[in-house]
């Protein structure tokens, strides 16, 4: 993975680059659509055989990367692909920050192959690894997670989406002196942050999808961390779906290693609009300035990277 590093570099940042035209104007199937047509583009371009495995949807709700979608133009490599081309519609559209152009990329085999659906979720960074469990009381996870990182229970910064459905973890939470750090876009962003120091995340929390879960799980994979998910399927369609995926323990917990299997992964965003872990884009002169995330799990090894696009003028 480690020598299309690059590559997929410029999937995601022609991506982002293609939805800034988007940002603050309420069409979020434009912004998708623009964001996906130049990832495609780009991907199609890499020596590679890749396959979608967390995808935007089905082959008939194209032009989304679809789940299945067979991309690149051949070569050694066999590789999993994970993507989300706007990951943060809702705030792209709405001109606000948390969006990100994303995608993890691993061995063909190695990333788990989810339907969109629920997932329960917890991420912690390195120094916690191996202390918590999803299925343990949040108070447990809590204690062990403070007592690995050096700190006080009221000390901890828990990260997690502001939801109705969230309201009980909220408030327990809340009831023990930890900080509650609530965001609306951003799953994958504040998954990732709990394996950066100083992003301030202690504890990275909540039912979101699954799709985002994967991509988050590379990223935390790659520098570390630990996460760990449970699938909720809501209806026997879903549990159809997971079953036809290889999924049968819906009642197990899913490891890191159950969702990527691989050291040998990467991870690559592009910031869109600002957001915790990276810049959005700037414009200087007659260029976009992009700011992005590279991680690879081979070095567990983080690169910033900040690079310079000539705006096309009109003809």
């Amino acid at each position: 993975m480690q020598s299309l590093l690059l590559d997929f570099l410029k999937v995601t940042e022609s991506a982002a680059v293609a939805a800034l035209p988007w940002v603050g104007s309420g069409d979020k199937i434009a912004a998708d659509g623009a964001a996906t047509n130049a990832m495609r583009e780009n991907l199609n371009k890499m020596k590679m055989h890749s396959t979608i495995v967390i995808g935007e949807g089905e082959i008939d709700e194209a032009p989304m990367l679809y789940i299945g979608e067979k991309l690149g133009k051949g070569g050694s490599h066999e590789v999993d692909i994970a993507v989300d081309p706007i990951e943060g519609t809702t705030p792209t559209v709405n001109g606000q920050g948390n969006a990100i152009t994303v995608i993890a990329a691993a061995p063909k085999g190695t990333l788990l192959h989810a339907p969109d659906m629920y997932m329960k979720k917890i991420a912690v960074g390195p120094r916690a690894k191996g202390k918590i469990d999803l299925d343990a009381p949040i108070e447990d996870n809590m204690k062990a997670v403070a007592k690995a990182n050096g700190k006080e229970i009221t000390e901890l910064n828990v990260f997690i989406q502001d939801r109705p459905r969230h309201k009980e973890y909220i408030d327990r939470i809340r009831e023990t002196g930890a900080k509650v750090r609530l965001f609306n876009d951003g799953d994958v962003i504040y998954a990732t942050a709990t394996c950066i120091e100083r992003s301030g995340v202690d504890i990275f929390l909540g039912i979101g999808g699954a799709p985002e879960g994967v991509l988050g799980a590379a990223a935390i994979r790659s520098l570390g961390g630990e996460m760990q998910a449970k699938l909720l399927p809501r209806n026997n369609d879903e549990i159809r779906r997971c079953e036809e995926m290889g999924i049968t323990n819906l009642e197990g917990v899913l490891t890191i290693d159950d969702l990527v299997s691989s050291d040998d992964c990467v991870f690559v965003a592009t910031g869109i609009t600002d957001n915790l872990i990276i810049d959005g884009i700037e414009t200087e002169y007659s260029n976009f300035i992009t700011h992005s995330i590279l991680v690879n799990g081979r070095e567990k090894q983080v690169r910033y990277v900040k690079s310079t696009y000539p705006i096309k003028q009109p003809v």
